[in-house]
């Protein structure tokens, strides 16, 4: 048996929040982690000058809210395509509570076809939540392995060298559940 027969095992929860924990570095609102692909929170997201001088031209909100929101503050970033109209930026909402027991993992597939159709024409992508930690990076991460082919480690490495992220550990979970199912579908390849 060689090391290429071995089932692929991704690193643990555990190794990754440590690797996230090493070298940490402080990080501004927005930051780009990928060519053309930035990460940022709440106030990158509504600092429109900012994001039309950056020339973003598509924004992923990863905080997006319900059209009513529950009595309590779930943390989300009501923004919307009206907010975006004077600028001229397409915009895309994914309803995510920064939870542990919140699954992200169906919005994976989707957010990362939108980003990879905004890149490919030329644009210039936004994925924020409030933080610009847990739930935009989670969704970076995920674009990352599904169409440039990284793996969860090479991904957040990647990103890590432009940004402090840290998703929480319920996201980092389904994150390894698709690093296995992307390496399942190379291996059969």
């Amino acid at each position: 048996m060689s090391l290429q027969d071995l089932p692929y095992e991704p690193p643990t929860v555990s190794q990754l929040q440590d690797f996230l924990m090493a070298d940490r570095r402080p990080t501004g609102h927005i930051n780009q982690v990928w060519p053309n692909l930035y990460i940022g929170n709440e106030v990158a997201a509504r600092d429109k000058s900012n994001l039309h001088s950056l020339g973003i031209t598509h924004v992923v909100n990863a905080a997006h809210g319900p059209s009513t929101p529950p009595p309590k503050c779930c943390y989300y970033v009501n923004t919307g395509p009206r907010f975006y109209r004077d600028i001229n930026v397409d915009y895309y909402g994914v309803e995510a509570d920064d939870v542990t027991e919140f699954i992200l993992s169906p919005f994976f597939y989707p957010t990362a076809r939108y980003i990879r159709s905004a890149l490919a024409k030329g644009g210039r992508v936004l994925v924020h939540c409030l933080m610009g930690v847990s739930r935009s990076a989670t969704l970076v991460l995920a674009f990352l392995m599904i169409t440039e082919g990284l793996t969860l480690r090479e991904a957040v490495a990647a990103v890590k060298l432009h940004r402090d992220i840290f998703p929480n550990p319920g996201f980092l979970q389904q994150l390894r559940i698709l690093d296995m199912s992307l390496e399942g579908e190379k291996r059969r390849r």
